[in-house]
């Protein structure tokens, strides 16, 4: 019981800070974002602190939203050994929904890593 209200008081402060800041000063944008971060807007794609707030540096001054709904996305990364197969990496993805005071999975993907990038 008392991981749902942790998971809804992440995701509603979260989504809270992320828009006060997103219309009330842009430029300090970069604090919720890491050196490492992507962003991609409308199909443009950037990386780092300092490419995030440049693009979110856009034409208009105010934005008003009205949330309607909300997710929270958690992604694994891990390494899974089948039988005596090889250890391989994979990838899932899992989106949570609040249902009910439920926490439910409306989508899951799992991928292997098949190829090491590192």
């Amino acid at each position: 019981m008392g991981d749902k209200l942790i998971w809804k008081q992440t995701e509603s402060s979260f989504i809270q800070h992320y828009y006060q800041l997103f219309d009330k000063d842009r430029t300090r944008i970069g604090t919720i974002y890491i050196d490492a971060s992507c962003l991609t807007w409308e199909g443009q794609q950037c990386q780092g602190k300092a490419a995030i707030v440049e693009l979110s540096s856009l034409l208009f001054q105010k934005i008003q939203y009205s949330i309607t709904d909300s997710c929270i996305i958690s992604m694994v990364v891990g390494e899974l050994k089948v039988d005596e197969d090889p250890i391989i990496g994979f990838h899932q993805m899992f989106l949570l929904k609040n249902i009910s005071e439920a926490w439910v999975c409306t989508n899951d993907m799992f991928r292997l890593a098949l190829l090491n990038f590192g």
